[in-house]
């Protein structure tokens, strides 16, 4: 059988996870560069039997599963990956699996984005790097207002945090009721109140057909001028170019983005060109601890599915 890991930017995969038991089984071939459009995907994967994907970097629609006829067995990281057509790998007789993960690295990220947004750390760095000085003032997370767009594990990471750095945390959900929110320290309100009274907003919902587009021109038009937002959980949740028009016009203060509608993200995409934006390149998950868990996992797949018993099958 050959194996193809996927996305590997560091290169991490084959160090991170013991892949022994595959020796005398399985071919691995590791991509370390992003295969940029479907031709190319097709003809890169056309001989592989087993892929295994980073979530949410190389998408399979159903056209690309359709190409890829030698594909037995499709792996992502994680337990859910909405970029994979779950149907058409079926519909063909492939078994798609997942694997374990950490939830902690991006709640941390999240909370590390708004400290380094609203005390505008990145500018003060460019700054002493360039020879300056102080040239901005922060603000203090102490007294503000933390809203919560969900508040399941992720966001009750950050609501702690929240609550630690002495901040009013209110949170809202289509789901949340006052139970969980009390649990997390909370307050449940209604989805304006939570952008019109909050000074900054950190998004932690999972991407669905409900929360596609969540966040849209109405929504940053209720925030104050003075008000960030953070977003660690998916770039569709947030219209980017109503956010865009809303940064540019500096209707709002800044705003901290770790993944995007199109990953990566264009090197002349005018975000990267705001002196108020926090921008990091999706790594809300990427830390060492997370991928030596995915990627054992995913060697453990592999292992479990050549010996005739999968795990951690995906329907």
């Amino acid at each position: 059988m050959r194996v193809a890991i996927l996305d590997d930017y560091f290169n991490a995969a084959l160090d991170l996870a013991d892949w022994s038991a595959l020796d005398g089984k399985a071919e691995i071939t590791v991509f370390t560069e992003f295969l940029d459009g479907e031709d190319t995907v097709a003809n890169a994967l056309a001989d592989f039997e087993i892929i295994v994907g980073m979530r949410e970097r190389t998408r399979f629609p159903a056209s690309l599963i359709e190409r890829l006829p030698k594909l037995k067995l499709l792996i992502t990281t994680g337990m859910r990956n909405l970029s994979f057509d779950m149907e058409a790998a079926h519909k063909q007789g492939v078994t798609v699996c997942g694997t374990g993960g950490l939830g902690s690295p991006t709640s941390e990220l999240a909370v590390g984005m708004m400290i380094g947004l609203m005390r505008d750390i990145p500018g003060q760095t460019r700054s002493m790097q360039e020879g300056g000085w102080q040239t901005r003032a922060g603000v203090d997370l102490q007294g503000r207002t933390l809203g919560l767009v969900g508040l399941g594990k992720l966001g009750g990471a950050v609501a702690a945090v929240g609550n630690a750095f002495g901040m009013k945390v209110i949170a809202w959900s289509q789901n949340l009721t006052d139970e969980r929110a009390a649990e997390c320290n909370a307050t449940r309100v209604d989805k304006d109140a939570l952008f019109t009274e909050s000074d900054v907003i950190s998004v932690h919902l999972i991407l669905s057909d409900r929360s596609r587009g969540l966040v849209g021109a109405r929504e940053l038009g209720l925030m104050k001028s003075s008000a960030y937002i953070v977003n660690t959980s998916r770039g569709p949740i947030i219209d980017e170019n109503a956010l865009l028009k809303s940064l540019q016009a500096k209707d709002i203060a800044g705003a901290a983005i770790d993944v995007y509608g199109t990953e990566p993200l264009a090197a002349d995409h005018p975000l990267r060109k705001l002196d108020t934006v926090l921008l990091t390149p999706h790594i809300g998950y990427v830390t060492r601890d997370n991928f030596a868990k995915m990627y054992q996992d995913a060697a453990d797949d592999v292992a479990a599915f050549l010996g005739g018993d999968p795990i951690r099958v995906l329907k």
